[in-house]
């Protein structure tokens, strides 16, 4: 953490960073939900009409407009923040809110040896901070 940046700064921005990018695979993870299978569509449409057919899609466009945002997040993210904590923090909330996201939006089936691994990434978050 740079000598300038608090610890609520910092864990906010990363939080923010974390938070676009769970947003935007959820999101793109429905979409093509939504979409079906690809290869069905590109045999029927061609190359061309898969890529309409994703693109068009609005669920996968607010997607990839969170994963865009994410991306412009995290270079703000690692100007005041040390790289140390930064990449750390954010991959362990992306990994414990995906698996969040995943039951609560996408209805999987996430198993109990899953949530044991979310709950060591927590705490391994948790010893991170201190």
């Amino acid at each position: 953490m740079h000598p300038t940046t608090s610890r609520l700064v910092s864990w906010s921005c990363i939080a923010v960073v974390a938070a676009l990018a769970i947003a935007g695979e959820v999101l793109i993870a429905a979409a093509m939900r939504q979409i079906g299978d690809l290869d069905d569509i590109r045999t029927k449409s061609g190359l061309p009409g898969a890529i309409r057919t994703v693109i068009s899609n609005p669920t996968f466009i607010v997607g990839g407009t969170c994963m865009a945002l994410n991306f412009f997040a995290m270079l703000f993210t690692l100007s005041l923040v040390d790289l140390s904590l930064a990449a750390p923090g954010i991959a362990s909330f992306n990994y414990v809110g995906n698996a969040i996201a995943a039951r609560l939006f996408l209805r999987e089936n996430v198993d109990r040896r899953r949530w044991l691994a979310v709950l060591f990434v927590a705490a391994g978050v948790y010893l991170l901070a201190r």
